[in-house]
């Protein structure tokens, strides 16, 4: 993970099991210090908020669509979906 210079001190207190997580982390070398593990798994909290907010926001598109809009979704999915098979990503 990318270092920032922007950096902010915290400082609290957290439950047994969050700082066991977060030193394994360190241990593990999947962090180098317990301040890049905390980033990672904020990080990580981001994403997943992130990814819930689209997943929200495409099925709010998805059903407010009229069902002749809905059908051309349907048939843009396909046409999609077949052109992507005729890509060779070995090459």
């Amino acid at each position: 993970m990318p270092r920032s210079h922007h950096r902010r001190k915290v400082s609290t207190t957290i439950c047994v099991e969050a700082h066991d997580f977060l030193r394994r982390l360190v241990e593990s070398g999947r962090a180098a210090t317990l301040a890049e593990a905390v980033d990672q798994v904020v990080l990580q909290a981001r994403r997943s908020e992130n990814r819930s907010r689209l997943e929200q926001a495409t099925a709010a598109y998805f059903a407010g669509l009229s069902h002749a809009a809905a059908q051309e979704e349907s048939k843009l999915g396909v046409a999609l979906g077949q052109a992507g098979d005729e890509v060779s990503f070995d090459e």
